[in-house]
């Protein structure tokens, strides 16, 4: 090897260890860490960790107490992760898992963003090439309490805008499967959370059936709901494989919008 093919991996070793270094106080409890816990944790020098600290704090990526010697994330790691979610287009990033969720279910798939805090809109829609088929309509607010997307979308949300939906009033009947009792819908919602995924049959449109689960951020609220959906008839007797492939998809998406289960 010679001195600049050295050199180039000396580099590269440094950066990752500065990678590292920053991501492992993301893995750990707490929100500051001292060299020996670092070094510990990593399997490192301390004088090595040390030198990544000193030069992470020259950027604002970390910053020191003096007073205790312990370091925490700075304003610049800040600054990254709302950068990165800034520029996340959900539908953009959600269209090619939409495509595989529909060719792998043979069912239509599809995408719901939130539209204020009482109701949430379809942005996209794949549906599969087979002669009976469920569509949606794109862009026609939907109230957050009726159908597998709308209450996966309710119930990752914060306690008090549940609490405030809650309490708006008479929710309306949309089918006779419509939940709008709002103590057995509070009940729902949070079963829906227990086990991360929703399930409506005929609750806003007779004959149809679907199954949900939500796009989380890094706070675990819903920022979409990706559903798979199709007639009740032939839907039911394929629920658990739909189910399991909306979730690998709904996992996946989620921590690409920083949400860390």
């Amino acid at each position: 090897m010679n001195r600049a093919e050295s050199a180039g991996s000396t580099t590269i070793a440094t950066v990752e260890r500065a990678a590292d270094v920053l991501l492992h106080f993301t893995a750990v409890p707490g929100h500051d860490l001292g060299i020996t816990e670092i070094a510990e944790g990593l399997g490192l020098p301390k004088a090595a960790v040390h030198r990544v600290l000193a030069s992470l704090r020259s950027r604002g990526l970390v910053d020191l107490d003096e007073r205790t010697h312990r370091y925490s994330l700075g304003v610049a790691a800040m600054r990254l992760g709302l950068s990165y979610l800034d520029k996340i287009d959900v539908r953009q990033l959600a269209r090619p898992s939409l495509q595989e969720l529909c060719q792998r279910t043979g069912e239509t798939a599809t995408l719901s963003i939130p539209l204020g805090k009482r109701s949430r809109i379809y942005v996209d829609q794949v549906t599969p090439d087979r002669e009976v088929i469920m569509s949606v309509t794109l862009g026609e607010p939907y109230a957050l309490h009726a159908g597998a997307s709308s209450r996966a979308m309710l119930a990752f949300q914060s306690a008090e805008r549940i609490n405030d939906y809650l309490a708006q009033g008479d929710l309306e009947v949309m089918t006779p499967s419509t939940i709008v009792d709002p103590a057995t819908l509070r009940a729902d919602l949070l079963h829906i959370r227990d086990v991360g995924w929703a399930m409506s049959v005929a609750e806003r449109k007779e004959g149809a059936a679907s199954v949900a689960a939500p796009v989380r951020n890094h706070e675990g609220h819903a920022i979409a709901v990706v559903s798979v959906c199709g007639p009740a008839e032939r839907f039911l007797s394929e629920v658990d494989e739909l189910r399991a492939a909306l979730l690998d998809v709904t996992r996946e998406l989620s921590r690409r919008t920083g949400w860390e289960a």
